[in-house]
């Protein structure tokens, strides 16, 4: 039996709520077997009347709670004579070797970065001392950039995969509560603890890991008839020559020297769309007032917010990896680059909100030729500008959203409002930064969404350069998941299939699945 739209206008442990269903349906609580909660969420659509939504389904007395197929297990499987090698320990790659092992195929999983306890002392000591370790930092390492981020498992990916993604986080540590919230997130410290679990997973099940382990170059050979080519082997930074015949790429979207290794080994490669932009933060009570008014005695979660706003000339300004109660963190892999990302822990306690504002870029602003790489360029060359500007010591370019606006570029310190990125910041004119089009469409975006969230557009910091929010170039694969070398299975986020980590586990099992299933 399921029941929706149950509304909760007070506080609850969510144990709670089956003691309201049974009254409000006087169901008799002892007749049910099992139940479990499916969405939980808040609706605020009237100021005056914030309540919860829940959806619950009970299983009476008589009927068996229906058990979750384990998916990930593949019945129709083939024979592996070489073991297959996964590149990334991102959310991709870790599903992919996580799915790989559980079948019985040994993965290798190589890991350019440290583990995560290792990777946590590599990013406290850029933001602390502006040493960047250029293998190991937010980008790189274990975890990939969604270990040092909000944690988001939020998708708009209908997939069977969905559950199964969800489910493997609980089992390895994550609350239970992400089953059924309606946005839900792991927060950066759960998802530290539920990436090093995985990690003993694979390696119990017969995986093996390998950190500090970079994919320098591949062997690849041509069929008989020389119509294909193939790979034979993975060569490391190592000097490690591992054989095979199966190489999931699941590099993400950082992993610039992989993308030119693959342009002169003449894997096909393409182009693609992807957004610049900067990383606004606002007190999170200003949120919290504008989503939920003053009325609410409700002991909410802080507010969260998505906004779009379209151009005429075709430009869109959205908002991206909202992060309630975060920080704005230092995330660059190249020495003499600022790169921006947000990231908040589970409580989600801090003083500020941040999001980031985003501009769409499209291949005709960056194809002077035909190289495919030149988004990649076109986001480097920004990058390398933003550290100048900010003082080529990685303080990060700043600038209040009102002296944006006005054009004006003045130091002044709103004392509510501090700006969280580490190591330090530099007040300056953003609009030296950006191309003329990103900045009209910024300005007109946030001054529309002020007209959305009330004080969006006041008191506010931009904190530049937010430039990787998804990859500029994608690597072509078929229906079986090759990239136009016959073993390369080109995966994740850094291939230009997914954006986010939910998106990004659900194609490592995707891909992991299709080089193992008989066809």
């Amino acid at each position: 039996m399921k029941i929706s739209d149950i509304k909760v206008f007070e506080d609850i442990e969510d144990d709670s709520i089956i003691d309201i269903v049974c009254k409000k349906k006087n169901i008799d609580k002892s007749n049910i077997n099992n139940w479990h909660i499916i969405k939980k969420s808040i609706d605020a659509r009237d100021k005056n009347r914030v309540h919860y939504n829940y959806s619950v389904e009970i299983f009476l007395d008589g009927e068996e709670e229906k058990i979750y197929d384990d998916i990930l297990k593949i019945d129709n499987k083939k024979e592996m004579i070489k073991r297959p090698v996964v590149i990334g320990a991102g959310p991709a790659g870790l599903f992919a070797a996580y799915t790989l092992a559980l079948n019985g195929y040994n993965p290798i999983l190589l890991e350019q970065g440290n583990s995560i306890e290792q990777r946590e002392k590599d990013v406290e000591e850029f933001i602390t001392n502006r040493r960047l370790n250029t293998n190991s930092n937010v980008q790189f390492g274990e975890g990939g950039a969604g270990a040092f981020s909000d944690g988001k498992l939020t998708t708009n990916v209908n997939s069977k995969y969905n559950k199964a993604v969800l489910e493997t986080f609980v089992k390895f540590g994550a609350p239970k509560q992400i089953l059924y919230l309606s946005k839900p997130h792991i927060g950066t410290d759960n998802l530290r603890k539920v990436i090093k679990n995985m990690r003993e997973e694979i390696i119990r099940l017969g995986g093996e890991v390998k950190f500090n382990t970079k994919a320098v170059d591949f062997e690849i050979c041509n069929n008989d008839q020389g119509l294909s080519k193939y790979v034979t082997a993975v060569i490391t930074s190592n000097n490690e020559r591992i054989e095979t015949n199966n190489v999931i790429l699941a590099v993400g979207h950082s992993a610039r020297f992989v993308f030119e290794k693959l342009k002169q080994l003449d894997v096909k490669l393409e182009p693609k769309p992807f957004s610049i932009g900067v990383r606004i933060e606002h007190r999170q009570s200003v949120i919290n007032e504008s989503q939920y008014g003053t009325k609410t005695k409700l002991n909410l979660p802080p507010a969260d917010y998505k906004l779009v706003y379209h151009d005429d000339n075709g430009r869109s300004l959205y908002t991206f990896c909202m992060c309630p109660g975060g920080f704005v963190m230092a995330s660059s892999s190249e020495e003499g680059t600022i790169v921006t990302n947000g990231m908040s822990y589970y409580k989600r306690d801090g003083k500020n909100a941040n999001s980031a504002l985003l501009v769409n870029i499209t291949p005709d602003d960056f194809m002077e030729d035909d190289n495919p790489l030149n988004g990649m360029y076109f986001q480097k060359k920004i990058e390398e500008d933003a550290f100048l500007l900010g003082g080529s010591n990685y303080n990060a370019p700043v600038q209040r959203v009102e002296d944006y606006l006005n054009n004006n570029c003045q130091e002044v310190r709103d004392s509510e409002l501090e700006a969280t990125y580490k190591p330090g910041i530099n007040y300056c004119d953003l609009h030296k930064l950006f191309p003329k089009y990103v900045n009209d469409t910024l300005e007109k975006g946030i001054k529309y969404f002020g007209t959305k969230i009330n004080g969006f557009d006041k008191n506010a910091i931009l904190t530049a350069v937010e430039s990787r929010s998804s990859c500029p170039i994608r690597i072509l694969r078929d229906e079986n998941m090759n990239s136009s070398v016959l073993g390369i299975h080109p995966c994740g986020e850094g291939a230009g299939y997914a954006g986010g980590i939910m998106t990004s586990a659900i194609d490592g099992i995707k891909v992991a699945n299709a080089i193992v299933t008989k066809t």
